[in-house]
């Protein structure tokens, strides 16, 4: 499942090709033909990214509300230099096309590919967890963080998967941003001080920064400015059996509520 970053890159794509234009949509696969009428034509005033949600907004207080889900996938085509691409037979399941005269993309597979009113998106995003990619000028996202986990006697692996507690945070960022701050996946929330929770959302913040600059996960500071292997990106993500780059011991796997858990049970005593 594509993690924050992937999709604040996407909101950035929608923005710089089709915001401020007329923007058409129809559903190849014909199953968003429907919400897809409803919008098809109208100009596109911003995409905005909350976490692993894309929200489109349009005119007539309109909004295209996306989850990718597991299987959600983009497309992206340069009609400038495709001129008869929407002349072609459509490959595979489409649920939907965005296009406009010189760009178009395609979305396949979505969890979530709806149009609802604007005040309905509104209380869909009141419920997810503070963005560490969104702007926090004052705080107040990261106090919302900070008090979220405090209160909850939930291990601290799991409430970094609740996208209620933390929006854009899935399990290659909870797997790292725990290594990183020596943090026992197992603890509970309550547990935990204040400045450990506070030094672990200003990681996220400084990790999904980087995705969004590179377009993947890197979670090393030593190759943040470079192009690594995808196996070397990482410290702990994947490399269950393998020693830790720090301390030698064989990384564990676990599992906790359905997904893989990787962790060093030395350093993250």
């Amino acid at each position: 499942m594509p993690e924050g970053h992937t999709v604040h890159r996407t909101a950035n794509e929608f923005n710089a090709k089709f915001a401020g234009s007329l923007l058409q949509l129809d559903s190849p696969q014909g199953r968003f033909s429907s919400g897809a009428a409803q919008v098809s034509g109208t100009k596109l005033l911003a995409a905005n990214a909350i976490g692993k949600q894309l929200f489109l907004e349009f005119d007539a207080e309109l909004v295209l509300r996306i989850h990718l889900g597991i299987y959600g996938k983009w497309n992206w085509v340069n009609l400038a230099k495709n001129a008869d691409f929407l002349a072609l037979p459509v490959k595979g399941e489409v649920r939907a096309r965005f296009y406009n005269s010189t760009d178009l993309a395609e979305l396949r597979g979505p969890t979530v590919c709806e149009v609802v009113p604007s005040e309905l998106a509104v209380q869909v995003t009141r419920r997810l967890g503070p963005d560490p990619i969104n702007p926090d000028p004052d705080g107040q996202e990261a106090s919302r963080f900070i008090d979220r986990v405090a209160k909850s006697a939930q291990p601290i692996g799991q409430l970094l998967m609740d996208q209620s507690v933390i929006s854009g945070v899935g399990n290659v960022y909870r797997a790292e941003l725990l290594f990183r701050a020596g943090v026992d996946p197992y603890l509970p929330g309550s547990s935990l001080q204040q400045e450990v929770v506070a030094n672990l959302w200003d990681d996220a913040v400084k990790l999904l920064a980087v995705g969004v600059k590179h377009g993947f996960m890197i979670t090393r500071d030593e190759l943040f400015d470079s192009h690594p292997d995808k196996t070397d990106r990482n410290f702990v993500y994947k490399r269950e059996g393998q020693p830790c780059r720090i301390c030698g011991i064989e990384i564990a796997l676990a599992v906790m509520q359905g997904r893989k858990l990787y962790w060093c049970p030395r350093c993250q005593k």
